[in-house]
């Protein structure tokens, strides 16, 4: 398969694979924030009664899990790409 045809056939997968990292990160922080001895849920930006540094932190932590869910995601379904079609999908 060539590199092109590699990269569009990966865009499917990479679509749905990005949707799962989304829910799995989700999941993730819920329990990391859970753990930490906060609420249940995380603060909203505009949620009135919680302060700026609580607010910044739990949006800090909400990214930094997504990313490394989404990069371990993306990494783990371009190796399945080379395997199955022996080409780098990048």
């Amino acid at each position: 398969m060539s590199g092109t045809a590699a990269k569009l056939a990966y865009k499917p997968v990479g679509l749905l694979l990005g949707a799962g990292a989304g829910l799995i990160s989700g999941l993730l922080f819920k329990q990391v924030w859970r753990l930490a001895g906060h609420d249940d849920d995380a603060p909203n930006a505009t949620d009135e009664a919680r302060g700026w540094g609580e607010i910044l932190v739990a949006a800090a932590l909400q990214g930094a899990i997504f990313a490394a869910v989404k990069a371990a995601v993306d990494r783990a379904g371009a190796t399945a790409v080379r395997r199955t079609t022996g080409t780098w999908p990048g």
